[in-house]
């Protein structure tokens, strides 16, 4: 009872938001028009292109990045048993950047522009994600200590994030220009087809992970446990880090680089359902995430005068006190691992 009670607060959070982020921005548009639009009845057409072609893909992507970014960051909490892992602190954002800057910046100095391209892009975003938290997994298997863990994953990342100072220093002027809009992580400009692409990937990637429940509680009981009951280890292992990273690395591609999302929303999780159990972890991160970006793109446009405050800093600014609020209070975190 408690669960349904939680669950359905957190699927009626989701279309209020969706709602206020179209209805809300540089132009506010009335509820009126909005409900007009979608009953086929004409409207404004300045309204109707901002509807349609901004407002709705934008919050669309809001959605489908949360989501992953959540399952992404749960995934990798359960893997390193770390409530602080997540794609942005363990340097799978950094390594997604790096593939990114590898691709753009390089391909940049032969003359080929690759940075709107709907395929070059995201598969270079993934690779770089994937590569990182492949290293992090072989570590993991000699190295037990999970703050050990910790620190080497920002030692990677910030060897990816020095790797891709060295090519910025390099690189031409447009070509960096470019680029670093891109880290600046935007919701914006994703769209129909691109969107189509990252909710395949996102469903795919979902049922990968309900299909492993059993696997990721195993895992958080310890590998002896897991072991006793059947579960392949290394199978395991690498199907969370395919998941993981893939959906990390096509956030990266398509909207920046956006931090916090996947480290908060797992913990949040766990304390308002007071369970460890994947089955309730999964589909509520899912919500949560989702909604959390919904209302961070809702609070970046808050600003009069057209002004858009970058996404990656409304959630930093949300996300790094409750990561603070985690490491002071650890005892009760690590419980749950």
């Amino acid at each position: 009872m408690k669960y349904s009670v939680l669950f359905l607060i957190l699927v009626l959070s989701l279309p209020i938001l969706f709602i206020l982020d179209i209805l809300n921005g540089s132009v506010n548009i009335p509820f009126s028009e909005f409900l007009n639009a979608f009953q086929g009845i004409e409207i404004g057409r300045a309204h109707e292109i901002i509807i349609f072609e901004s407002r709705i893909p934008k919050a669309l992507t809001a959605i489908v990045c949360g989501a992953s970014l959540a399952i992404s960051g749960l995934l990798m909490q359960t893997l390193f048993r770390n409530p602080l892992a997540g794609p942005y602190i363990l340097g799978v954002s950094s390594g997604a950047g790096l593939g990114v800057a590898i691709a753009v910046m390089g391909a940049g100095a032969i003359g080929i522009s690759i940075i709107n391209s709907s395929i070059a892009l995201p598969l270079a975003s993934m690779l770089g994600s994937l590569g990182i938290l492949l290293v992090l997994f072989l570590v993991s298997l000699k190295v037990k200590d999970i703050m050990t863990l910790l620190i080497l994953g920002i030692m990677i990342g910030s060897i990816a994030i020095a790797f891709i100072g060295i090519i910025q220093y390099f690189t031409s002027d447009a070509q960096l220009k470019s680029f670093l809009i891109w880290t600046l992580g935007s919701l914006e400009g994703v769209s129909y087809a691109s969107l189509s692409k990252m909710g395949s990937v996102l469903l795919v990637c979902a049922v990968l992970a309900f299909s492993l429940i059993k696997s990721l509680n195993a895992i958080l009981l310890g590998e002896q446990y897991a072991k006793s009951l059947g579960i392949a280890l290394v199978k395991s292992r690498l199907l969370i880090i395919l998941i993981a990273g893939s959906l990390a690395g096509m956030v990266t591609a398509y909207c920046g680089p956006i931090g916090f999302i996947g480290i908060i929303i797992p913990h949040l999780c766990r304390l308002l359902f007071q369970t460890a159990n994947h089955k309730i972890l999964i589909p509520s991160s899912m919500i949560l995430g989702a909604s959390l970006l919904l209302f961070s793109d809702l609070i970046a446009h808050f600003p009069s005068g057209g002004i858009s405050i970058p996404i990656n800093s409304i959630t930093s600014i949300i996300g790094i006190p409750i990561i603070i609020w985690i490491i002071f209070n650890k005892r009760s975190v690590s419980s749950s691992f």
